[in-house]
């Protein structure tokens, strides 16, 4: 299995990140993307520093469509540079967020067209944070001509409707431990439609932990919970859809 969206810099792990990665290991996780994206830089950097030390971590850089209207020229000259290091493997997460509006929707829109040319400017995919704003952020994927370098709506919550517009721009879809609410019927009902050969599984941890860890922190070794979750949905064996899921982060990201 690939845990293809993490935050393993976040600060929850701390001393036990080492752990948590063992246990990701012990669980058949075989590759872990940690996102570098959040409100500055610091995350970018410090998940090009662990992808460069432990062999089975890549890395994207990015800052979160939450703070973009504070970002500076010098943040984009410097993840200019971060896209360009060895074991960065996408640009993100980046993308609108209409639901929360903590930066104003035009400078969130004008950031996420940036990012996109960044992406295009490296040969790296996209990951996309998209909340409540998908007729916006499909128009701009289209506008930028994202489809060139590809990429993934994060930790889809749309619907079949959403799915099939996103997939139409030869984007993936990455399903996390949302899908095993019980509340989350448009979820599945994505994750059933979408071709599996353009699904991707993720944590997103230390956030979304799936049942039965629903509430307490995340980490990659329950991407387990996930996979099968997908399995039982699509009526396949678990280790057909952790091989197909793998298969598609390794394709999507051009894994080693």
């Amino acid at each position: 299995m690939i845990d293809s969206h993490c935050h393993l810099d976040e600060e929850r792990y701390g001393a036990d990140l080492p752990g948590v990665m063992e246990r990701a290991r012990a669980a058949g996780v075989t590759a872990m993307i940690c996102i570098g994206s959040d409100h500055d830089l610091t995350s970018a950097r410090a998940s090009v520093i662990l992808a460069s030390r432990e062999a089975d971590v890549y890395a994207t850089v990015g800052i979160h469509p939450h703070d973009v209207a504070r970002m500076t020229e010098a943040d984009w000259t410097e993840l200019d540079d971060l896209a360009a290091r060895p074991r960065v493997v996408g640009v993100g997460e980046t993308g609108l967020d209409y639901f929360y509006d903590h930066s104003p929707r035009d400078a969130q829109r004008a950031a996420y067209r940036r990012f996109v040319a960044l992406a295009r400017r490296h040969r790296r995919p996209l990951s996309s944070h998209i909340r409540d704003a998908h007729e916006d952020a499909a128009t701009i994927l289209r506008e930028e001509r994202a489809a060139e370098v590809g990429g993934v709506i994060h930790c889809f919550t749309g619907g079949v409707e959403d799915a099939r517009r996103y997939l139409d721009l030869g984007h993936h879809l990455s399903f996390s431990g949302i899908m095993t609410f019980k509340n989350a019927q448009p979820i599945r009902e994505a994750a059933a439609f979408a071709p599996l050969d353009r699904i991707l599984v993720e944590t997103d941890a230390p956030f979304l932990a799936p049942i039965p860890h629903r509430g307490k922190r995340n980490e990659p070794a329950f991407i387990v919970h996930t996979v099968a979750a997908l399995a039982e949905l699509r009526g396949i064996s678990v280790e057909e859809a952790a091989t197909a899921t793998a298969r598609n982060a390794r394709r999507l990201f051009a894994l080693e």
